[in-house]
């Protein structure tokens, strides 16, 4: 799994969502099928920017078949039907650290 870190720079919503759509066409160049997003969640826990915009992008994207899917990380577990169809056909990512962890400050996106 490919991960992109998109909150280190602290960039604007704008430059967030470029760089997204740029690290998706990068990962798909390199034959990468899942990628891990780091947005965070704010810096007060009460949502933020990013994690906001970020998510409502990879939903748009997944309408439109530009991605398979996203699956928000408060969703990243065993227990989600998504989450566990991507772990059936993916088992590395049973040992990925934020699994079942409810970590809001990521998104799962598989190509």
């Amino acid at each position: 799994m490919k991960i992109v870190n998109l909150k280190a720079d602290k960039p604007s919503v704008e430059q967030a969502r470029s760089r997204l759509r740029s690290e998706i066409s990068l990962a798909r160049q390199q034959r990468h099928t899942v990628i891990k997003v780091i947005h965070g969640w704010g810096s007060h826990g009460v949502g933020g920017d990013l994690r906001i915009a970020l998510q409502a992008t990879l939903a748009t994207m997944a309408e439109a078949g530009e991605i398979a899917a996203y699956i928000a990380g408060e969703d990243w577990r065993i227990s989600n039907e998504l989450s566990w169809k991507l772990l059936q056909t993916h088992p590395a990512l049973k040992q990925d650290s934020d699994l079942g962890k409810g970590n809001k400050g990521i998104s799962i996106v598989t190509l």
